[in-house]
């Protein structure tokens, strides 16, 4: 099954179109945390079908209202190699602000705090089931289903305050959805991959195969040091071909789509800022 949030309701993907359901959550993060999984979905009354395409700008983030927005940083070897740095020997683990989150066809304004904003195509899983010290090897059943997601971070804010939730909060740097996938079992790595294109061309392409900590022993190792709750998104990393990699970040009028095996394409506008906005001080 895939959900989308609308602006008339939570939806059921059914081809080309949408079957708004008769249930009470604003987005599928409020459906989840009632603690019942995809349940209601599968008992709700079709209340009216539309086609996909008229939906338009009603479609909303999916994963608004969770708690927590987990992420992780150089979890592809290809983004590792095109660094230069080491492997890692741990998940380099972050949290982002809840509010800085946004939906599929947002704009998002450039902050003038930065001159290097940077987009970032993941695979998000979201948190099915409460999640506590949980052993690597059950970690696909704790997990509800998964999304596209674009983690956008101010190259050079995170290079002066060494703070990745400072560069990845700024308003609408939490890009997710379109559509949120069912979770049954395990994703296959040879077979689920994220590309992400800039204008129409294709910048990023991965199988998630190619990640240093796979789901499993990234999950086990957050819920280790942190409860984990039903609703609750992880970002499970970039692979190579963001713009740090190519000294290209983003400017006004850019439109960046990410596209996740199983999800609707994940697609975000960015406009600049104006420049005489109390963004904080500017880095040069």
């Amino acid at each position: 099954m895939n959900l989308v949030a609308t602006g008339h309701g939570l939806g059921l993907l059914e081809g080309a179109e949408v079957a708004l359901l008769d249930l009470p959550y604003p987005d599928v993060a409020a459906m989840l945390a009632i603690g019942e999984g995809w349940a209601p979905v599968r008992a709700a009354r079709v209340r009216e079908r539309w086609p996909l395409d008229g939906l338009g700008s009603a479609l909303s983030c999916p994963l608004a209202s969770a708690r927590a927005f987990w992420g992780v940083g150089l979890n592809y070897h290809s983004k590792v190699a095109q660094t230069g740095r080491a492997v890692p020997e741990s998940p380099v683990l972050f949290l982002r602000s809840p509010a800085a989150v946004s939906g599929p066809g947002a704009t998002v304004t450039l902050p003038a705090a930065s001159r290097q904003v940077d987009y970032e195509g993941e695979l998000a899983v979201v948190v099915g089931r409460r999640m506590s010290g949980v052993p690597a090897a059950d970690v696909w059943s704790y997990l509800a289903g998964v999304t596209a997601a674009n983690d956008l971070t101010a190259r050079d804010v995170m290079a002066v305050t060494g703070n990745p939730s400072l560069a990845k909060s700024f308003a609408g740097f939490g890009a997710l959805g379109s559509s949120v996938r069912e979770l049954t079992g395990p994703l296959p790595g040879a077979s689920t991959s994220v590309s992400t294109w800039v204008n129409g061309v294709l910048r990023q392409h991965s199988r998630i195969d190619d990640q240093i900590f796979r789901v499993p022993e990234l999950l086990a190792r957050i819920s280790h040091y942190s409860v984990l709750e039903p609703g609750d998104v992880v970002l499970t990393g970039t692979p190579a071909g963001t713009g740090q990699d190519r000294s290209d970040f983003l400017r006004d009028g850019d439109v960046v789509e990410v596209s996740v095996t199983g999800v609707l394409p994940l697609r975000t506008l960015f406009a600049a800022g104006d420049a005489d906005q109390g963004s904080g001080p500017v880095v040069r």
